[in-house]
């Protein structure tokens, strides 16, 4: 039973309702971009979003979380367009007012967690990303068991409910917690085997490739590697953390390590199985940062990434930023962001533009360091 069960692929008929909440008197701007976000993650797991909605509340309705009053609206909406989906921009939904409205609703109610958990269910390819995206599920799901009930079953599988979830609620807790032991342990044995691959790996230069989800971390690394790491126009096209040496001139060569992409809010349980993978950046001797310069919300996303970078304890760790993706954007955009980043390299990847000025930059730091051991 790993993460790969119930899986259901992308489908006209799984049309989606996603609703942001803004708080009154709050900034509308951050929930603007994070429901923009929250767009791009529905569609990555195969759903068409029919309706995108905005609600201004004082609190959250310990009930409905939006209130009764929006709930007739809502039924009618979703009768007329035919609607399966309910998806709020929010983080660890409680299970009674998901159980209060899909009783009204007659349609499946979700949050951002179990979105963000269905698209890690769909990536997983590795037996190592498949034990993490389940463990990750089965922590999410195991202090919420009493309270969804049969929710899950009830309203017969989906975007949601993908991995292990609905049939671990036909379980009890103690099996559950067997399973999370078991799966821990998978990871423990992998961990070590990485530490082994590591010691190989002395005396070679080693770059964390690091940014924002589809800023293209595996593009860059393909294009110096010349090779074919899985590259996607979607969220989280790669969860595995892989290796890949690069020739740079001169007889020298570099480690490119690439890691699984951060996102805001990402669930705490996906970070902690993950970890032994986001370890690749700990052990690696330098980072380079790839941010997508085209993104609205560029300040939120770079945060997000150097939250994360603090958090593993790598933030005293030589640091290359390259603004990627300029062939998207205006030469004013171009210049308005990486000017306040000194050292930082701008271009597009995919145009190869700036990619030399890369080359030569890596090369010169991977000097540096290695003299320095």
């Amino acid at each position: 039973m790993d993460a790969s069960v119930n899986r259901i692929s992308s489908s006209i008929d799984e049309k989606a309702f996603i609703i942001g909440i803004k708080m009154k008197g709050a900034d509308p701007e951050p929930v603007r971009y994070s429901l923009d976000e929250l767009e791009m993650l529905v569609r990555t797991a195969g759903a068409v979003v029919e309706e995108k909605r905005i609600i201004t509340r004082e609190k959250i309705d310990p009930a409905y979380i939006i209130g009764k009053g929006f709930i007739e609206e809502m039924i009618e909406l979703i009768n007329q367009k035919k609607l399966r989906l309910i998806v709020f921009d929010l983080n660890n939904i409680r299970p009674a007012p998901v159980r209060n409205l899909e009783e009204r609703l007659k349609c499946r109610v979700v949050g951002r967690t179990e979105i963000i958990m269905d698209i890690f269910a769909m990536r997983a390819r590795s037996a190592e990303a498949k034990i993490q995206v389940e463990l990750a599920q089965l922590k999410y799901i195991l202090p919420r068991l009493k309270g969804l009930g049969g929710v899950l079953s009830r309203l017969g599988g989906g975007i949601g409910t993908r991995g292990p979830g609905e049939k671990m609620l036909e379980t009890d807790r103690r099996h559950v917690l067997h399973r999370i032991t078991l799966l821990s342990k998978k990871l423990e044995g992998i961990k070590k085997h990485r530490n082994v691959a590591r010691k190989g790996r002395r005396g070679e230069f080693i770059l964390a490739v690091v940014g924002y989800t589809n800023a293209g971390k595996s593009t860059l690394i393909n294009k110096f590697a010349r090779d074919d790491l899985f590259v996607e126009n979607r969220l989280f096209a790669t969860l595995d953390s892989y290796t890949r040496k690069a020739y740079m001139g001169n007889g020298k060569s570099v480690l490119f390590t690439d890691t699984v992409g951060f996102i805001r809010n990402l669930p705490a349980n996906l970070i902690d199985s993950f970890r032994s993978t986001l370890e690749e950046i700990r052990f690696a001797d330098a980072i380079l940062h790839v941010v997508d310069i085209s993104a609205p919300d560029i300040e939120s996303n770079l945060n997000t990434v150097n939250s994360e970078i603090s958090r593993l304890g790598c933030s005293d760790k030589p640091v290359i930023m390259f603004f990627n993706k300029t062939d998207l954007v205006s030469d004013n955009g171009i210049g308005r962001i990486p000017a306040f980043y000194s050292g930082s390299l701008s271009g597009s990847i995919l145009s190869e533009n700036g990619i030399e000025e890369l080359k030569i930059k890596i090369f010169e730091l991977s000097q540096k360091v290695q003299s320095s051991k």
